[in-house]
C-alpha cells in the first residue's frame, strides 16, 4: 500500500513500507477528495472607479437641478440682461482655455504614468495644478470686480442664479485642485507606478468631469 494511502487509511507507522520513496512522503494539498475551487472572477469595474462614476452621477443630477432652474428663471423674466453686458466675457474665454487645457495635461500625465514613466508624470501632474490654480484665481478676480460694479448675489434674480451656479462650480474645481494636489505630494514620494496608478485615475475621472461641466456652463450663463 502507499504510504499515502496507510496514512489515509490511519495504519501505524511501524506497519508502512520500508520501501517508500521520499518523493512518496511529500504531503499534496487537498481539496476534499474533489478538484480546487475556481478563482474568483475579477469585477469588469473596480470598486474605486465604480464609486467616482456613482459620484459622478449624483454631481450630475445636483448640476442638472442647478441648471434646469437657472433655465427657468432666464426664459421665465420677461427681461435678462445679456452676459457682455455684465460679465468679463473675453477674460472668460481665456480662463476656460485654461482649464481646458488642464483637462489634456491630466490626459499627458495619466499616460506617462500608465508607461511608468515617473518624472515626466509628476511634471504633467504638476502643470495640471497650476492651471487649475489659475483658473481659480482669475475667476476670483473676475467676482471681485463684479461685485465692485454692483452684481451680487442680492441685486437681483441674475445675480442670484449666476453666483449659485458658477459659485458651486467654482467648489467643486477648488475641491478636485486640492485633491490633485494631495495626489501630486504623492507623485513625488513615487506612491504610483504603472501598476498602482488607481488613484490618478479616479482623480482624473473627476478632473475631466469639473471641465465637460464648464463647457457646458460657460455658453449657457457668459455667451446667452
Amino acid at each position: 500500500m502507499p504510504r499515502g494511502s496507510a496514512l489515509a487509511a490511519g495504519l501505524p507507522a511501524s506497519q508502512l513500507s520500508t520501501h517508500e520513496t521520499p518523493e512518496a512522503l511529500v504531503a499534496v494539498p487537498g481539496y476534499g477528495g474533489g478538484p480546487p475551487p475556481p478563482s474568483i472572477p475579477q469585477p469588469p469595474v473596480s470598486n474605486a472607479r465604480m464609486g467616482m462614476l456613482m459620484l459622478i452621477g449624483a454631481e450630475t443630477m445636483f448640476f442638472a437641478g442647478l441648471i434646469g432652474a437657472y433655465v427657468v428663471f432666464r426664459f421665465g423674466s420677461p427681461v435678462w440682461p445679456s452676459g457682455h453686458l455684465y460679465l468679463p466675457v473675453g477674460i472668460t474665454w481665456v480662463n476656460t482655455g485654461f482649464l481646458l487645457f488642464s483637462c489634456y495635461t491630466m490626459w499627458k500625465a495619466m499616460r506617462c504614468i500608465k508607461a511608468d514613466q515617473q518624472q515626466p508624470f509628476v511634471r504633467w501632474l504638476a502643470i495640471t495644478v497650476l492651471l487649475g490654480s489659475i483658473f481659480l484665481g482669475v475667476q476670483g478676480f473676475e467676482w471681485v470686480q463684479l461685485v465692485h460694479d454692483g452684481l451680487t448675489i442680492s441685486a437681483g434674480m441674475y445675480g442670484a442664479t449666476f453666483y449659485t451656479l458658477i459659485g458651486c462650480h467654482g467648489l467643486h474645481v477648488l475641491a478636485a485642485v486640492l485633491w490633485l494636489g494631495i495626489v501630486l505630494l504623492q507623485a513625488r514620494r513615487g506612491k504610483f507606478s504603472q501598476q498602482r496608478a488607481i488613484g490618478v485615475e479616479i482623480c482624473s475621472m473627476y478632473w475631466y468631469y469639473v471641465g465637460a461641466v464648464w463647457v457646458v456652463l460657460f455658453p449657457l450663463v457668459y455667451l446667452n
